[in-house]
């Protein structure tokens, strides 16, 4: 199994130690997301460093509007998107939970350009989306969305999961699908195909029942992988084999 989506960097001060506790209950392989390019850099070299990490480099939605020089720090992410460990772009998106109207056409001008960029490189498109499903799906189908996109910690409803899958993206679900008041998420989980989703932790956010409110770190991925091994009605071996060559799929072969 892997974890599609973590930030080491924020998890505590020993990541090695997080990779090994991952190996240890099955969860091998490892995406390690940037958020600027500070973090962005961090990644790259953590993945340079283990065979098991592979790193997606981006400006997060919420950061894009405080760029002193936009284009100057796009120009360094899309530096660190030609890495041969660099498989995604992003978290790349919108998010209209903390940027208000002000900030919007920023975030708007990100995110056209970590498209174009992941087109550039073949690269998976790693999309933020939080409170802004309609605007996030209109900018894709106007600027083109690249062959690989992967919907980050799947916040949407049933009607929202059947627009993207029928637009061919994976959903990646985080551990929301294991709380009782996550309904909508859990019935989009649900709805989805097996196909097309992948699992993630956002660590050290969104830690999966019964451990919420301590930190999330990928070891505890298989908590979310039976879960939604539930809520889909599969095999869990089915769900893990399928998730597996899923994540292949879009981040490539983790060995070099």
């Amino acid at each position: 199994m892997l974890d599609a989506h973590t930030h080491l960097d924020f998890v505590g001060s020993d990541p090695d130690g997080q990779i090994v506790a991952a190996a240890a209950v099955g969860v091998d392989r490892v995406v390690q997301v940037g958020v600027d390019v500070d973090s962005s850099r961090w990644s790259v070299a953590l993945a340079e460093r283990h065979p098991s990490v592979v790193a997606a480099v981006a400006l997060h939605p919420n950061d894009a509007p405080r760029q002193a020089d936009l284009d100057e720090a796009l120009r360094q992410i899309e530096a660190l998107a030609a890495h041969p460990r660099v498989r995604a772009v992003g978290e790349t998106g919108l998010d209209y939970f903390r940027t208000g109207e002000e900030g919007r056409g920023r975030q708007e001008e990100s995110f056209r350009a970590h498209i174009a960029i992941a087109k550039r490189y073949n690269r998976t498109l790693m999309i933020h989306d939080r409170d802004a499903h309609a605007d996030v799906l209109r900018i894709l189908d106007e600027e083109g969305a690249p062959e690989r996109v992967m919907m980050h910690c799947f916040s949407g409803d049933r009607e929202f999961a059947l627009e993207c899958v029928k637009r061919g993206f994976i959903l990646s679900f985080s551990g929301t699908v294991t709380f009782d008041n996550a309904r909508a998420v859990r019935e989009a989980a649900a709805t989805t195909p097996i196909e097309s989703m992948v699992v993630e932790t956002d660590a050290p956010f969104l830690t999966p029942a019964p451990y919420r409110g301590r930190p999330n770190a990928p070891y505890l991925i298989p908590l979310t992988v039976r879960a939604l091994a539930d809520l889909t009605g599969a095999d869990l071996a089915e769900v893990c084999a399928t998730i597996s060559a899923t994540g292949e799929r879009l981040f490539g072969p983790w060995s070099p």
